[in-house]
């Protein structure tokens, strides 16, 4: 008797719904492929980030706790390799919301480093600008010109010509190519770069 190819097909190879991901500086909005929409608070939210097992197929989680809530997000299933029965990994719940490896590399580089832009370089600003919310990439496209402008002022001097202005934003241009939100950071950040050269200028 011959088997079904559809009861006995792998359905780990499918691809997994994706969610979308939109960060604030102390809230994270996260777009279900479902249509539902939830708010997670990050103040004081406990963090983990850990090998697991969704489907049989090997994620790094992201798990966020607080005040009784949980919410997990995990990286595709269907870009991981089979997870063999004998490795203990602790299972992903089926509500994880699966997001894509750099949005989710990002969400965890920005919440396990504190959620705070100061410190930060203009690439891995323009990286975080991919996933802000409209009014965040603002800010973060504002603390980019910052630190473009210091980088000028440490090798030249603040009256420096535009195009190291445009070397030291790179990473911003690059990200504003395919991402809205980055290149509302970098409409942000020349605005900023603007203003302080107008000053010097006077």
């Amino acid at each position: 008797m011959r088997r079904s190819r559809a009861l006995y097909r792998d359905e780990t190879f499918q691809p997994a719904p994706r969610a979308d991901v939109s960060v604030e500086e102390s809230e994270l909005i996260v777009q279900m492929p479902d249509g539902a929409c939830r708010h997670v608070d990050l103040d004081g939210a406990s963090v983990a980030v850990v090998d697991a097992a969704f489907r049989r197929r090997f994620v790094r989680m992201l798990t966020l706790e607080r005040g009784g809530e949980r919410a997990a997000f995990i990286t595709p299933p269907d870009h991981g390799a089979i997870a063999p029965r004998a490795v203990p990994l602790p299972l992903a719940p089926d509500d994880a919301a699966v997001v894509e490896d750099g949005a989710w590399d990002t969400l965890v580089e920005w919440i396990t480093t504190g959620g705070r832009l100061a410190g930060r370089n203009v690439a891995e600003l323009a990286r975080l600008a991919v996933i802000a919310t409209p009014q965040f990439a603002i800010a973060i496209g504002e603390v980019a010109a910052q630190v473009a402008l210091e980088m000028i002022w440490e090798r030249n001097g603040p009256l420096r010509g535009g195009a190291d202005l445009a070397h030291s934003l790179r990473p911003l241009y690059d990200a504003a190519r395919r991402s809205p939100r980055a290149s509302d950071a970098l409409v942000a950040a020349l605005a900023v770069c603007g203003t302080r050269r107008i000053r010097w200028a006077g």
